[in-house]
């Protein structure tokens, strides 16, 4: 049924962990070499006439780290047993006959700017390495399961686009917000830029309500003026000269990226006001609300805005931080095995109704959604039954992992508003029809930012791969 599964075999892992940490590092001068500029691959069609193909100029993903319940959000069954449909009730929306969890009133009024796609599906069902697949379209070579971060990992959105089109109006390609992805407090794999090296890394920033500025230290100090801030700059880079000798060559070339990137942040005047979120009125920030997902998805806006192509809002940031401080909203995760009706209901549901909504009316008001695709989505669903789960925290009943069909909201950028693609069974349980994957959901990224997704990009021993091997979401344009 699902179409790709990606081919983890020794000829592609022959290089050894301290090849691949030496090589991590090479990542940002890699393209000085010859024969690693990025090449189509030849057996993939020119997706020029796809639909929205180029619509994009940048893209936000809200990830809703933990996998959030189709039947509780996007895909409720009002019809169906109670043990299947739940505690709540479902709502009309502004689209006909398409109908919400009653706990999201405020995206319920949004869905005519929205597109859900209902028949999701893959293979995966652990928390780890199924948000490496959502991050990077491939599954991880330890499928159902909880891995760490390694340099052998495939880079992820991100780290692939700033390899193949790097910002040019802003210092970053790629952003991650509320970051990183915990499962629930170690980091998950496949948020960085893996076997390219730490060049290709996103700017991760954690808690941004945290002063005024997302990034207090962009704050230039007066008594540090623009000629003393190179003068130090090169200074350090006589130093490392020194040292790297003494240094192995990949700790090195990863040391110079991060500076590189540090001094061109403090660089850029641009740069340093769109993290700044006191520039927004009080009446803005408070209809996004002040808490860190609502937040993020306000910075989210100010750094497209101001020339970011990628962002992603990580909502949690921890899939199951309730475990520790259950009175804590934002810490509350989408791993809703127990407690599911009163997480959602008090915790969960009114922030992203909240946040979510308010970033489609922000856009939308703007102007900008007409050229920004807004990607809703998590590391799969959960399961159609309610049940307690004597092995989890909590006292009343939840849902299981699932990955058998889930749902995501598409959003902007000649994405069909006010559509529904494909369709659950009546248990919310299976597709009724071939289901689209996270690999998809790749390939209609890159499309919609005017990148074939069949591109060929090469690693830094100038192996090839192809961007992702997943087709572009046509269903969900308009034609």
């Amino acid at each position: 049924m699902l179409r790709f599964s990606y081919s983890n075999d020794a000829s592609n892992r022959h290089a050894g962990r301290r090849e691949w940490l030496r090589i991590g590092g090479l990542a940002g001068i890699s393209w000085a070499f010859p024969g690693l500029i990025p090449a189509r691959a030849a057996d993939v069609s020119l997706p020029q006439q796809m639909p929205g193909f180029g619509r994009a100029k940048s893209v936000i993903i809200v990830f809703a780290s933990g996998g959030q319940s189709q039947l509780d959000t996007w895909d409720p069954k009002p019809e169906a047993p109670s043990e299947i449909r739940g505690e709540f009730r479902s709502i009309g929306t502004s689209v006909p006959g398409v109908r919400f969890c009653e706990h999201m009133p405020q995206i319920a009024k949004v869905a005519d700017r929205l597109c859900i796609v209902r028949n999701m599906a893959h293979e995966d069902l652990d928390h780890g390495s199924a948000l490496y697949l959502a991050m990077t379209g491939r599954y991880h070579r330890r499928r159902s399961g909880n891995p760490l971060p390694s340099p052998e990992d495939m880079p992820c959105f991100g780290s692939i686009l700033h390899r193949v089109r790097p910002a040019v109006q802003f210092a970053q390609t790629a952003v991650h917000l509320n970051g990183p992805a915990e499962v629930p407090f170690l980091i998950a794999p496949g948020q960085n830029g893996g076997m390219l090296g730490k060049s290709c890394d996103p700017l991760v920033l954690g808690d941004v309500t945290k002063g005024t500025n997302a990034v207090p230290t962009l704050i230039p100090h007066s008594d540090v003026p623009e000629v003393r801030m190179r003068s130090r700059q090169s200074l350090l880079t006589a130093v490392e000269g020194m040292m790297s000798k003494d240094i192995p060559a990949g700790l090195v070339q990863d040391k110079q990226a991060l500076y590189s990137q540090a001094f061109d942040l403090l660089s850029r005047d641009n740069t340093r006001r769109a993290f700044d979120l006191s520039e927004e009125p009080d009446q803005l920030r408070d209809r996004y609300g002040r808490n860190r997902s609502g937040q993020a998805c306000l910075l989210a806006r100010r750094l497209v805005e101001a020339g970011v192509p990628l962002v992603t809002v990580i909502w949690s940031h921890s899939n199951r931080g309730q475990d520790v401080e259950p009175q804590n909203t934002d810490l509350y995760g989408w791993d809703t095995h127990n407690d599911i009706f009163d997480g959602l209901k008090n915790h969960l549901l009114p922030r992203f109704d909240q946040g979510y909504s308010a970033l489609i009316e922000d856009l939308d008001a703007r102007g900008m959604l007409e050229d920004t695709l807004v990607v809703c989505m998590g590391e799969f669903g959960r399961a159609p039954l309610v049940a307690l789960e004597p092995r989890f925290a909590g006292l009343t009943p939840g849902r299981k992992h699932w990955s058998s069909v889930y749902s995501i909201a598409l959003a902007g950028a000649g994405i069909a508003p006010g559509t529904v693609v494909g369709e659950s069974d009546s248990r919310g349980a299976y597709p009724r029809s071939e289901p689209w994957g996270p690999w998809d959901v790749m390939a209609t990224v890159f499309s919609s930012l005017g990148i074939d997704p069949g591109l060929e990009y090469r690693d830094p021993v100038n192996r090839p791969f192809r961007i992702c091997e997943g087709r572009v979401i046509t269903p969900a344009y308009a034609t």
